[in-house]
């Protein structure tokens, strides 16, 4: 393959784990261009890398300058950092953006990751849910409001722009060596907190098999929305007594009890936001996905746990 042949693509979300495993396994068949909303990284003399606001006018030089053919966005700001303003801007502002450019320059390939957390987790969820079931969070948590837009927004452009191939990928749990996102946080602490008579089922996958999926989804572009999880689940509180954690039980009523305690305690890895599911299961039935890319995780529940078994830190 020459030079001219190889594919360029803006890759978002630079300096978070997920999208540098993703370019580790693109760098040698593409180019690549980085950017991120929260800091510039190194990557490589071979990769340029920049840290822009979508939202602002230089973002669209990228896009002159590189000419891309494709665009893999995994700059989703997640509920625990920036302010609730700053995130929606980020998110749903700045998402926009990016797909009225990728319509702009005629990219021909768009894969966004969202979240399960977008499904809502209420005690009445069906045992597997599917991509066809509604989006409740934003109903739920005002924390969760830019998730269920930043979709909205890829569904809208999936339909409106059928030439801009879109797929939306909603993972479950990613967990795994340098993720930093509660749940990775939890499985890795010393004592994790429990709402005490809940242990809802739960799924995880290793973020090198959710690397795997991105980059199968890149190869075959096949627009469409999909649920990423393995067709396993363990209960929450065995998972962290597998992963070697204490658990501290925290009260479940009345209703903003546990919320109080998390904020009294500061218990920043229990976010009050985030509570509902620790209490009710969101299963997602990832088949559909792995159908059509012939995905299976290569990672198993017991190399996950046995990382954070062997990773402690301290409270």
């Amino acid at each position: 393959m020459t030079e001219q042949q190889r594919p360029r693509i803006l890759i978002t979300g630079a300096a978070g784990a997920l999208a540098q495993q993703v370019i580790r396994r693109l760098r040698d068949t593409c180019d690549l261009v980085a950017v991120d909303f929260r800091e510039q990284v190194y990557l490589g003399d071979d990769i340029p890398s920049y840290c822009i606001d979508f939202n602002k006018r230089v973002f669209e030089d990228l896009f002159r300058r590189y000419r891309f053919d494709g665009v893999i966005h995994l700059g989703r700001i997640l509920s625990s950092q920036l302010t609730r303003m700053r995130r929606y801007n980020a998110n749903v502002l700045g998402t926009q953006k990016l797909l009225d450019l990728s319509h702009k320059y005629g990219i021909r390939r768009v894969i966004v990751l969202s979240t399960y957390h977008v499904y809502g987790a209420v005690a009445y969820n069906p045992a597997l849910i599917d991509e066809s079931a509604p989006l409740k969070s934003a109903g739920l948590s005002a924390d969760l409001v830019d998730s269920v837009e930043l979709e909205n927004l890829a569904n809208i452009y999936l339909w409106r722009y059928p030439e801009l191939n879109i797929t939306l990928l909603r993972p479950c749990n990613i967990v795994g060596p340098g993720v930093r996102n509660t749940m990775s946080l939890l499985l890795g602490s010393e004592r994790a907190p429990v709402l005490a008579g809940f242990s809802p089922m739960m799924q995880f996958i290793h973020i090198d098999d959710m690397a795997d999926a991105i980059v199968a989804t890149w190869r075959k572009p096949v627009k469409g929305v999909f649920n990423v999880a393995p067709q396993d689940w363990v209960a929450y509180q065995h998972a962290l007594k597998l992963c070697g954690c204490k658990t501290v039980p925290i009260p479940s009523v009345p209703p903003g009890v546990p919320k109080a305690i998390a904020r009294f305690l500061n218990l920043r890895r229990f976010p009050p936001y985030l509570m509902a599911f620790f209490k009710y299961p969101v299963v997602i039935d990832g088949r559909a996905f792995a159908r059509e890319f012939s995905f299976e995780p290569k990672r198993p529940l017991k190399e996950i746990f046995s990382y954070y078994r062997g990773n402690k830190k301290p409270v």
